[in-house]
């Protein structure tokens, strides 16, 4: 399943490794510091004119959300959700 990051960017959900908010990158010297290195390694995503409010993890990139990171958690949730149903099949007879 895919979850929508905001703008036209959606994320393959198993790819997720995080959902950092903005506010603690900004004041957090560790996390900085992480995103910082990874951008020196992993491809960084910034499409959204809007304001950024979180950074989500790939494994291939770091995507720049203007959508909270409270709301990306639960996207990710439902999702998850929508995984533990089973696929129904059904049989359609052609109709002639």
């Amino acid at each position: 399943m895919f979850i929508h990051i905001g703008g036209d960017t959606v994320v393959f959900s198993k790819d997720v490794i995080s959902i950092l908010d903005h506010q603690s990158v900004k004041t957090s010297k560790i996390t900085r510091k992480f995103i910082e290195d990874e951008r020196k390694v992993k491809h960084f995503v910034d499409h959204s004119t809007d304001e950024t409010k979180s950074y989500v993890i790939t494994k291939d990139a770091i995507y720049c959300s203007p959508i909270s990171s409270l709301t990306l958690k639960r996207r990710a949730q439902f999702v998850d959700s929508l995984d533990q149903f089973p696929s129904v099949q059904t049989d359609l007879e052609e109709l002639t």
